[in-house]
């Protein structure tokens, strides 16, 4: 990967670019993050909120999340796709890993609300594993 990466929804309807490396990178196994992707856990890297130029119109629907923040979660509001991730943190942005155009590169740091795991979800042995958020100096993808 290099500095700058892209990406968009389904349709195309809405595009985007980052300009950064991504801050870090995890899998969150938090019922709202199954909720919202309807799989066993959600993908994501976060990034600096002012790295990334969005084109299109992104619709937002908060929610709490398991941290017991509000979470906005950005999708496509013709195709459905979730993309974002607007955390309690102004200055971050979490992105959807399977959104991006080129997956490929996306490598998970830490499995985060492991807590929350499903039993018939397989956790990767190799990463580290926290219960609930991981300490404040640690960063990996949490909405």
């Amino acid at each position: 990967m290099g500095t700058s990466f892209t990406s968009g929804c389904m349709c195309g309807g809405i595009r985007y670019e980052c300009s950064a490396e991504p801050l870090g990178m995890g899998l969150c196994h938090c019922r709202d993050c199954q909720r919202g992707t309807g799989s066993a856990f959600a993908a994501a890297l976060i990034v600096p909120r002012s790295s990334l130029t969005i084109t299109g119109e992104v619709k937002y629907y908060g929610v709490t999340g398991d941290s017991g923040n509000l979470v906005n979660r950005g999708f496509c509001p013709h195709c459905g796709s979730r993309l974002f991730g607007l955390p309690a943190n102004p200055d971050i942005i979490s992105i959807q890993a399977g959104s991006l155009d080129d997956p490929s590169w996306f490598k998970p740091q830490a499995e985060i609300y492991v807590a929350s795991a499903q039993p018939w979800d397989c956790l990767n042995p190799d990463l580290p594993k926290f219960a609930k958020l991981p300490p404040a100096n640690i960063v990996v993808a949490a909405d």
